[in-house]
């Protein structure tokens, strides 16, 4: 059971509409953080892009991103999360 709501990010519109789309056109998805971080737009435009950053090879870490995904998706499959 989600503990936070997850807002539909296709009812935004403007700017906010685009920086969703540009996380969807990069990513592939807009992942559950990201849905989470649309409660409060102003603050997501902060952090919405720090998922894609630390999951993605070239931002200073020793994991390849093949690697951080496996995490994720063990994670996920550990707490019973759909990913």
């Amino acid at each position: 059971m989600a503990r936070l709501s997850l807002v539909d990010i296709d009812s935004f519109t403007g700017p906010l509409a685009e920086r969703y789309e540009y996380i969807k056109r990069s990513v592939g998805r807009v992942n559950t953080l990201v849905r989470v971080f649309a409660h409060l737009p102003e603050v997501s435009k902060f952090l919405m892009f720090n998922p894609m950053v630390i999951q993605r090879e070239g931002a200073g870490g020793v994991l390849s991103t093949r690697i951080k995904e496996m995490v994720v998706i063990k994670t996920s499959l550990i707490n019973g999360c759909q990913h």
